[in-house]
């Protein structure tokens, strides 16, 4: 099922010059790109460990969605309104120190999470979360702030970080790498850092400072994988902790979520299409929230505010894509939006960042990386095309007002950094060592049509040097869901395959979002299969114009993605010789007739509701890769579960797997002596996480099953493998 990620509109991947028009006066300079971006990644003699997410940016909204009901009483002032401003050199967005020193052939250390506020960077240190001043954040000169050991979790990191304005306090959200359980410890700063407490299954958490000068924590509960209550404590002599909001409705959930600035605190509230927004008063978090505008079914938006001024990308209006309206913010209401810049068609938004003045959208237009800065005073517009290699944007949580600050990466190439620089008006990439992989590698864009005509993205990668692509192994990658990209972040081990003659093609087909809110409509609900025929024709297409041949073809998917290559064993098995699959979604029609399911009614806008629909369930039927297994030759196929994954449930793994093995052993009666049966392998390993990214058990179980599948030699490999992970 879908699986959580980061927030103001995270993606990656843009457009031509000049993506879209500002409403107002245009200007338009093309400028020179250049390279900046990631939590940082640096050169050490370690394993690759969990990149953590500190200050989550509205892409994360875009992802993570819930509902509400609730009365004005329910938010009545607890303290007298006092009119006290917020410190104004309060680090708001509390920026994430980031720096790439990277070389190839190496192995690489991802750093945990860091956040600089005023004078220090806090992050993880071992099993202690840490500070140290900002000029000495990379010597072993830091003070102890609190020991992770002391929650007696098994392998503990920190999540997230987030300062209390003032510094008296610092909050922490810890969990395991097997686990999506997690704890929120608030530790107090003095000269003898002490817990002040801590709080079970948060979600989203972030600071305010109140007129008193009181610093008030929100955060949000999960239970069963649903946030739905949001809270609100105070520390010290004035200790108290308070619901503050529950959502009625089970199908949305709750995300929080400060804008840039600090002046307010967004309570949003969001299912897979539909959101609504309230403002939290930075300065006086006791007074009644503001609504921005009440959930209207199909309608999402979220915010951002500057100069009392409120931002908001939504899809309202004709065409329901992303598009920035903006409107004062004591007229928050959506009679009263202004359109300010719309994007050209087949763009997505990945994300949004603002600055004093100007407005940084980074887009994703026909499959290309592409930044717009428009200037807020004279309404001008930059569009920045980025190298064809960048397949994806990390992030940058910046707070310096001059510069824009990000990476670049791709699934070969770690990331590398870019800073747009306003004064400037230029993009400046960082300088030093040159990856190889740059020159000893290609980057390729083409499409595939469909069955209905529709052209169908596909980006693919292989040695610079390799002859006679069509006898080379193929792995191919897919996910078409929930209107996410599919994954493109740098991966060792993709890079290791490309190095021993791999060809990687990913298909972004429809469910997906690489082009946008449209693109996801054309493959959800009663229109999944258009994301089947658009694997297919890309497959096919591979084939038709030379990359490899069905006996060396493999794919793979994770999660949702498994809907899509468990549909296509069924339907054209003969394209493929081998799978890989982690915690796939392959019983959708059982899984959407549970109820008591913790993600069931929350996908409903996804899949249909089969329970209630003849129709949903007729469809789904049509698809569903446990319901269309059948006698016949399928590829060889392993499966990565965890035992007590609470998103796709172990129960519906296991009774695929044993039906597929049935199935193939019927098959093999009917065929008579000589058939080969392909290997069904379902590896279960333990604990309760979703999708362990960076396992190094899956990781080589996967190689090792593909290479010998294929009849290969893994000897290499494995030994390139090595120079990047520590086994």
């Amino acid at each position: 099922m879908q699986q959580k990620s980061k927030l103001f509109l995270q993606a990656l991947k843009y457009s031509i010059p000049h993506l879209g028009k500002c409403m107002q006066r245009q200007h338009v300079n093309h400028c020179n790109f250049a390279d900046h971006y990631y939590n940082r990644i640096k050169l050490k003699k370690y394993h690759l460990t969990k990149c953590l997410q500190n200050k989550p940016r509205i892409s994360e909204l875009a992802r993570n969605i819930p509902s509400r009901n609730f009365s004005c009483k329910e938010f009545l002032p607890i303290k007298q309104e006092n009119k006290k401003s917020l410190s104004e050199n309060m680090d708001a967005f509390e920026k994430v120190r980031t720096k790439l020193e990277t070389q190839p052939q190496e192995e690489y250390e991802i750093i945990n999470a860091e956040i600089k506020h005023g004078g220090f960077v806090y992050y993880q240190e071992g099993c202690c979360l840490v500070r140290s001043k900002d000029e000495e954040a990379d010597t072993d000169n830091y003070e102890v702030l609190f020991n992770l050991e002391e929650l007696k979790l098994d392998q503990p990191f920190i999540d997230c970080i987030r300062v209390a304005p003032d510094e008296k306090y610092v909050a922490a959200k810890i969990r395991t790498e097997d686990s999506e359980a997690s704890t929120c410890v608030v530790v107090k700063l003095s000269d003898q850092p002490v817990m002040e407490a801590s709080f079970p299954n948060v979600s989203s958490f972030e600071w305010v400072k109140d007129e008193e000068d009181e610093d008030v924590l929100f955060y949000t509960f999960q239970r069963n994988l649903r946030c739905h209550d949001v809270y609100r404590a105070t520390f010290g002599d004035n200790r108290r902790n308070e619901r503050f909001y529950t959502e009625k409705d089970p199908s949305f959930f709750v995300f929080l979520y400060l804008t840039k600035d600090s002046r307010f605190l967004t309570m949003n509230i969001m299912n897979k299409t539909t959101s609504e927004v309230w403002l939290i008063d930075g300065m006086s978090p006791w007074d009644p929230p503001v609504l921005i505008q009440k959930r209207i079914h199909g309608v999402l938006y979220y915010v951002e505010h500057r100069d009392d001024e409120l931002y908001i990308l939504t899809n309202v209006g004709e065409p329901t894509e992303f598009k920035l309206m903006r409107t004062a913010a004591d007229t928050p209401a959506i009679m009263n939006w202004d359109l300010f810049f719309t994007m050209k068609r087949n763009t997505k938004v990945v994300d949004l960042d603002m600055f004093k003045d100007h407005c940084v959208l980074f887009l994703k237009h026909s499959n290309l990386l592409y930044v717009n800065v428009i200037g807020l005073a004279d309404d001008s517009v930059r569009s920045l095309k980025l190298p064809p290699w960048a397949c994806g944007f990390i992030m940058d949580t910046n707070s310096d007002p001059k510069n824009c600050p990000f990476q670049l990466c791709s699934p070969i190439r770690p990331p590398k950094y870019y800073t747009y620089k306003f004064a400037e008006g230029k993009l400046f990439e960082e300088t030093g060592h040159e990856d190889p992989i740059t020159k000893t590698s290609r980057v390729l864009r083409i499409e595939a049509k469909s069955k209905d005509g529709k052209l169908v993205p596909m980006t693919i990668f292989h040695k610079t040097d390799s002859e006679d692509l069509q006898k080379k192994p193929l792995l191919v990658h897919v996910y078409g869901a929930y209107g996410m990209d599919l994954k493109m972040n740098f991966r060792p081990e993709r890079r290791v395959l490309v190095d021993d003659g791999w060809i990687l093609a990913y298909c972004h087909v429809r469910g997906g979002g690489e082009l946008g809110l449209q693109w996801h409509a054309d493959g959800r609900l009663t229109k999944k299969l258009n994301g089947l025929a658009d694997l297919e024709a890309c497959i096919k297409t591979l084939h038709g114009q030379g990359f490899s041949q069905p006996s060396l073809t493999t794919l793979t998917a994770f999660s949702a993605g498994g809907v899509l290559v468990g549909a296509l064993c069924n339907s054209n098995p003969e394209l493929l010789r081998a799978v890989t699959l982690e915690a796939p979604f392959l019983d959708v029609l059982n899984t959407m007739m549970d109820t008591t399911l913790p993600l069931t009614l929350e996908e409903l806008e996804e899949w249909g509701n089969p329970s209630s629909d003849e129709k949903h369930k007729n469809y789904i039927k049509r698809y569903c890769p446990y319901q269309n297994i059948k006698p016949q030759h399928y590829p060889s196929i392993h499966i990565t579960a965890y035992e007590n994954d609470e998103r796709v449930p172990l129960k519906g793994i296991v009774n695929y797997t044993e039906k597929l093995k049935e199935a193939i052993v019927e098959h093999a009666k009917d065929t008579g002596e000589g058939y080969q049966a392909p290997n069904i392998i379902l590896d279960i390993q333990p604990g309760g996480n979703h999708v362990i990214e960076d396992s190094h058990k899956k990781i080589t179980a996967q190689i090792k099953f593909l290479y010998e599948e294929l009849g290969l030699d893994s000897t290499s490999v494995f030994e390139n493998l090595k120079k990047y992970l520590k086994f």
